[in-house]
């Protein structure tokens, strides 16, 4: 304690003002003199005590502080007691909680990183090994013309595969960042269905499957057409993807004084209850999905609804289909 300076300067003080009020009593009385020198004794003991005790509660904080920086948080220093100095054990344990939750969210986003590059690396592995040795036979010119074609469409297959995951995954990290600024104008759902299933009513016809659309033609809602279209695209490919030929699809849409409710059905595969949960997770592949699914459409189509302010559910069975369930609210909750 006597290193610190303030500490030499204020007992310095104290012993002139303990001689100076001895010596002028002394002047006045002996006996006054040796009252007051005892007095400003006790005085200056008292005082002393009460430094040492506040100087090793600071210092009790200063090795808190250090264990904290060391990565322990799980120290507790709260007490009930009233005075700053309690305040300020109150103030550095919030800090400690707050500094425990955000060096958790760190471990988590570097687990994630860190299982995403996982998932990307095996994604892209797998099409690039294929081609590589598609290439390889390609070369050799005894090889057949029909066999030449059929490599050369595989591999046309491979890279259209690669160029959506690339840009799935550009959009996905956009959406995450939050440099991504969604308009918030009116959106017609029958016109929003009708833009998200253009493309895929090629592949519907060519599996025999039917697409049935109902709701009232005036329902809509505020959000962005563009990205609401991908996120509904999304969900529909994976009902056809999921559904056997000659199977059918259904997208019916209303609205409520609370939100925009579109529902998207299928009479396919299904969802196994085990994988209900993670059925929207990055890159998870349930026990009926293709062998070249990569399991990133339906987690950039909650990703995309919910920026929006809106909620995305699935429901279903194994070989009882599947129902998905999309909220856009009116006001964001």
């Amino acid at each position: 304690m006597l290193r610190n300076r303030e500490i030499r300067g204020y007992l310095a003080l104290l012993a002139l003002v303990s001689i100076t009020g001895t010596v002028i009593s002394c002047f006045f009385d002996r006996t006054a003199g040796a009252v007051t020198f005892l007095s400003l004794l006790f005085v200056t003991v008292i005082s002393l005590a009460f430094t040492k005790w506040r100087y090793e509660k600071i210092a009790e904080l200063s090795r808190y502080l250090k264990r904290i920086s060391a990565g322990e948080y799980s120290l507790e220093i709260r007490d009930n007691a009233e005075g700053e100095l309690s305040i300020l054990k109150s103030e550095i344990y919030k800090v400690t909680v707050m500094l425990a939750e955000q060096a958790n969210l760190l471990e988590n986003d570097k687990r994630f990183l860190a299982d995403s590059i996982s998932n990307i690396s095996h994604q892209l592995k797998t099409p690039i090994t294929s081609m590589f040795v598609m290439t390889d036979l390609i070369r050799d010119e005894n090889l057949p013309q029909d066999k030449r074609l059929e490599f050369t469409q595989n591999i046309n297959s491979q890279l259209e595969r690669l160029q959506w995951l690339v840009s799935s995954l550009l959009k996905l990290s956009k959406i995450d960042a939050g440099t991504i600024e969604f308009k918030k104008e009116p959106v017609n759902v029958k016109c929003l269905i009708t833009k998200a299933t253009a493309h895929l009513l090629i592949p519907m016809e060519i599996k025999n499957q039917t697409l049935e659309i109902s709701g009232d033609e005036n329902v809509s809602f505020m959000g962005d057409l563009n990205w609401s279209s991908e996120a509904i695209a999304n969900i529909v490919k994976n009902c056809v993807e999921h559904t056997p030929d000659g199977g059918m699809i259904s997208i019916s849409f209303r609205e409520t004084s609370l939100f925009t409710l579109i529902e998207i059905s299928d009479n396919g595969q299904g969802i196994d209850k085990e994988d209900l949960p993670y059925i929207f997770n990055r890159f998870y592949k349930g026990k009926n999905a293709h062998n070249d699914s990569i399991g990133i459409g339906l987690a950039m189509s909650k990703s995309i609804i919910e920026s929006q302010g809106g909620s995305i559910e699935v429901s279903g069975k194994t070989d009882k289909g599947s129902h998905f369930i999309i909220k856009l609210y009116k006001v964001v909750v």
